[in-house]
C-alpha cells in the first residue's frame, strides 16, 4: 500500500534567515563574472565564502578581449580577481594558483604554458605571474604596463590609474628582460627618463598619462 503524500505547511518549513541574502549575492556575482562553467565556478565561490577568502568575482561585467597574443582565456578582470586572492603573498604555490585558475574556468594547459615563460619549481613570485598575465593580453610592453596599472591602482575607475613608480620599474624591468629584442641599456634609459618626470611631481606615483599613449584608430 503506497504511503500517503506528505503535506507541508509554511510553518513546518524552516528557511535559514541568511539564505536569501547568500543566494542574492551569489546570483549577482555570477552575473558580473559570467563564468564559462557555472558549476565549477560555484564550487570555488562557495569554498572561498566558507573559508573567508576573497571571492572569485569580477567588479563588473567585462566584454571579451579579442586582441590577446595567445588564447589564454584571460581578461584584465580575471587577472584582477586573481590579484585580490593573492596580493597578500609575495610568493604563491603553483598548486594553489592552478586551483584558483581552474575555479575561474580558465584552461589549465594555458596556465602551464604561462608559467613556462619563466620556469619555476613549486612557487612563483606573485608580481611576476601577474606581469606575465598582463603581457598575454596583447599589444606592446607599454600596453602590458597599462593593464598592470589598472589592476593595481587604488584610483577610481577611469582615473589616472597611478601606482608606485618602484612597482612599475620592477615589473617593467622584469618583462623587458624576457624580451630578447629589448636591450637592457634601452630599458635603463627609458626608466631613468620616466623617473625624472615622476620625481618632479613629488608623488612617487606613475599613471597612464605618464607613459601610455594609446594608438589611434583609423
Amino acid at each position: 500500500m503506497p504511503l500517503p503524500p506528505v503535506m507541508f505547511c509554511a510553518q513546518q518549513i524552516h528557511i535559514p534567515p541568511e539564505l536569501p541574502d547568500i543566494l542574492k549575492q551569489f546570483t549577482k556575482a555570477a552575473i558580473r563574472t559570467q563564468p564559462a562553467d557555472v558549476l565549477l565556478w560555484s564550487a570555488g565561490y562557495f569554498s572561498a565564502l566558507s573559508n573567508g577568502d576573497p571571492l572569485p568575482v569580477k567588479d563588473r561585467i567585462e566584454m571579451p578581449v579579442a586582441t590577446q597574443k595567445t588564447d589564454t582565456g584571460l581578461t584584465q578582470g580575471l587577472l584582477k580577481v586573481l590579484h585580490k586572492q593573492f596580493r597578500h603573498k609575495e610568493f604563491v604555490e603553483l598548486q594553489d594558483l592552478e586551483k584558483k585558475w581552474k575555479n575561474l574556468c580558465l584552461p589549465v594547459e594555458k596556465f602551464r604554458a604561462l608559467v613556462k615563460l619563466d620556469p619555476c619549481t613549486d612557487k612563483i613570485e606573485w608580481m611576476k605571474f601577474l606581469a606575465l598575465g598582463c603581457s598575454t593580453l596583447g599589444g606592446s610592453l607599454n600596453t602590458a604596463m597599462k593593464h598592470l596599472c589598472e589592476i593595481l591602482t587604488t584610483d577610481p575607475e577611469g582615473g589616472p590609474a597611478r601606482i608606485p613608480f618602484e612597482t612599475f620599474s620592477y615589473v617593467y624591468n622584469y618583462l623587458a628582460s624576457l624580451d630578447p629584442e629589448v636591450h637592457s641599456a634601452e630599458t635603463e634609459s627609458y626608466l631613468a627618463a620616466l623617473k625624472e618626470t615622476i620625481d618632479s611631481k613629488h608623488t612617487g606615483l606613475i599613471g597612464l598619462s605618464d607613459f601610455y599613449i594609446p594608438r589611434r584608430a583609423y
